[in-house]
């Protein structure tokens, strides 16, 4: 693994074999729910598959109802994607705080992921994969 600091005195990381990040195209229709709502439905995910952590569906903004969400000041930052930007699902109630995320300016590691959300399973109703 290779580091470095970013301008904003951030620690970038760089995938590698102790740290191992996949991104691949995922063919299956993937739709998003919430209270009876498609949140999201799209056939161009991509899915992200880092180190030990679980796979993580991310879905392009444009196959994402963005009229349902709305944006948060929470904010995180992974050394190896960037800084992490959040939403919530208003519908949804205190349940789906923050329950959207997304980099906006990935690292060029991560760059596939720019323009995709990714939704915590457990701050929606269903995130179903259908073939």
């Amino acid at each position: 693994m290779s580091s470095n600091v970013n301008p904003a005195g951030k620690t970038v990381k760089v995938p590698g074999p102790d740290h191992p990040i996949t991104i691949e195209p995922n063919p299956a229709r993937i739709v998003v729910t919430l209270g009876g709502k498609v949140i999201a439905d799209t056939r161009e995910a991509l899915t992200l598959r880092e180190a030990a952590y679980p796979a993580v569906l991310y879905i392009p903004r444009k196959d994402v109802d963005m009229t349902l969400l709305e944006r948060t000041a929470h904010a995180t930052y992974c050394p190896y994607k960037g800084d992490c930007a959040y939403f919530s699902i208003p519908s949804g109630g205190e349940r789906s705080v923050n329950a959207v995320w997304t980099y906006e300016k990935p690292y060029a590691a991560v760059a596939a992921i720019k323009d995709h959300l990714a939704f915590y399973p457990d701050r929606v109703d269903s995130i179903e994969t259908h073939a």
